[in-house]
């Protein structure tokens, strides 16, 4: 006798291709609405699941994780971001959590270099010129932007992401500068001619352009706080297509009405999509919607790596992307 199919279930819509997928390997409880669920919604799906497949809208903490049932043994995370999710909790409670690594870096740092590019050259201005039609032909002094070739990079966070950064930067001709939790191999830095900050303040205070490109952890909330975004040259830019409470989402509306930063360009948000209506109505901001990973192959991926997370699991050993709390 066949032993039961495993109980899955997925809090958001995922490409057609990964949910009729997890339907054909397990006893699978898709989501009709692409809404997040409510905390109820969520509540009884870690009540009934064997394996919960969340994304970073769903906020799995100490609370929601007291009411799971004996039956919850895996959150298999669609994304690679995880501090929606109390790893540590959920290991107490005999339950694993694995993510998707790796998938999502080349796509988000193309969005990177879009928003560098963006924010330099002004372009949302020179799209709302078309856009209203009061375009009336070249002018040798209209929208002057930044040449970015020769500018000083400074990325914060050389994992994955900020590698792929700094491979597309300097093809453009910036100079790579970077801060890291720990400092790459010396062979590494040669490849990317990277320069190393142990100190983030002063790489800061001598870069042109700031990318933010690590995870949001205790340690790095408010990494980039009032104090350390005034030490950026006021014709300094900074972007972020990491996690929003690395930046001090106030500081920074501050710093950039007041011209103390020259410009930013943001895909992600302190207080998610409650964006401060202030940030919102400058000009010298890019803002768009979390749209570092959204690329068709990028999610398929995902999709691909969470369900080899399942099956792993499923057939008894340990899954390939399993999160630990010594990762975080």
């Amino acid at each position: 006798m066949p032993s039961a199919r495993l109980s899955v279930v997925v809090t958001r819509r995922l490409p057609e291709p990964v949910e009729k997928r997890l339907g054909e390997l397990f006893d699978v409880n898709l989501r009709d609405s692409d809404d997040p669920m409510s905390r109820s919604e969520l509540a009884q799906a870690v009540r009934t699941a064997d394996v919960l497949v969340p994304t970073l809208s769903d906020r799995i903490d100490a609370g929601m994780i007291a009411q799971a049932s004996d039956r919850l043994k895996l959150i298999a995370n669609y994304g690679a971001g995880v501090d929606h999710i109390d790893v540590h909790t959920a290991r107490q409670h005999g339950i694993l959590v694995s993510n998707t690594p790796g998938v999502s870096a080349d796509d988000t740092a193309d969005m990177t270099m879009g928003l560098i590019l963006a924010v330099t050259r002004r372009m949302p201005e020179g799209l709302a010129v078309m856009q209203k039609g009061e375009w009336h032909g070249w002018a040798p002094t209209a929208l002057l932007g930044g040449r970015i070739a020769g500018r000083r990079l400074g990325i914060l966070g050389m994992g994955r992401i900020g590698q792929a950064v700094a491979r597309r930067a300097a093809a453009f001709g910036m100079q790579i500068h970077y801060h890291n939790r720990k400092r790459l191999r010396a062979e590494t830095e040669e490849d990317f001619g990277a320069t190393y900050w142990e100190s983030l303040d002063q790489m800061v205070a001598r870069m042109d352009v700031v990318s933010v490109n690590c995870p949001h952890t205790p340690s790095t909330f408010h990494l980039m706080n009032a104090r350390r975004l005034k030490l950026m040259k006021p014709e300094a830019v900074i972007v972020n297509t990491s996690r929003g409470e690395v930046i001090d989402e106030n500081a920074l509306t501050r710093a950039l009405r007041t011209g103390e930063i020259a410009g930013a360009g943001l895909d992600v948000y302190e207080y998610g999509s409650e964006i401060n209506p202030r940030l919102r109505a400058l000009g010298n901001v890019v803002l768009l919607p979390h749209m570092g990973s959204a690329t068709v192959e990028g999610r398929l991926e995902m999709g691909e790596k969470v369900i080899l997370n399942i099956k792993t699991f499923d057939d008894g050993h340990r899954p390939p992307d399993l999160v630990v709390p010594s990762m975080l």
